[in-house]
């Protein structure tokens, strides 16, 4: 099931961001640090109604936001469509021990269905350059490429914007 998470999950949901943390530095990515995701973050997520957790047999598993803020850091991108009602995902993540089984789909499918529901345009998204599992999972999604930020907080590698039309 996946619903809107709750602030007292917060210490749940930043295990699982902080095994996916671990888990992305022994394969050498360093795409989210101890500083981000943080608490402050995810109950801003939480309080706004857009962060979605992924639940099965009372386990959290997996996490996913879709906001309608754009992120100034997305100002300078050349997007696909014109500006609009768009969804932008952010902190996709699902725990390294459920990985690899079609969670990370299932919340995709969600977000993407929702805001198509919602009358979006658009979803946009980034994901760090240094990650090309996450690059081919976007692309074969049907995402498209489409410029860099740079998020000098969390890396000094820039990070890849993408963005699916759905209409």
């Amino acid at each position: 099931m996946i619903r809107r998470a709750k602030i007292l999950e917060i210490p749940d949901i930043l295990a699982i961001t902080r095994a996916c943390t671990e888990y992305m530095f022994s394969k050498g990515i360093f795409q989210w640090n101890e500083s981000y995701p943080n608490p402050e973050i995810l109950t801003k997520d939480i309080i706004r109604r857009e962060l979605y957790v992924l639940e099965e047999d009372g386990i959290i598993k997996g996490l996913v936001v879709l906001t309608t803020l754009k992120d100034p850091e997305y100002e300078d991108i050349r997007w696909l469509s014109p500006e609009s009602f768009h969804g932008y995902v952010h902190r996709l993540a699902v725990h390294p021990q459920f990985q690899r089984n079609g969670l990370a789909g299932k919340l995709m499918d969600y977000v993407e269905d929702m805001a198509r529901e919602m009358g979006m345009v658009s979803i946009r998204l980034d994901t760090f350059s240094q990650n090309p599992g996450n690059q081919r999972f976007y692309e074969s999604r049907g995402y498209t490429r489409l410029g860099s930020i740079h998020l000098p907080e969390q890396s000094p590698y820039p990070f890849y914007c993408y963005e699916l039309p759905l209409h």
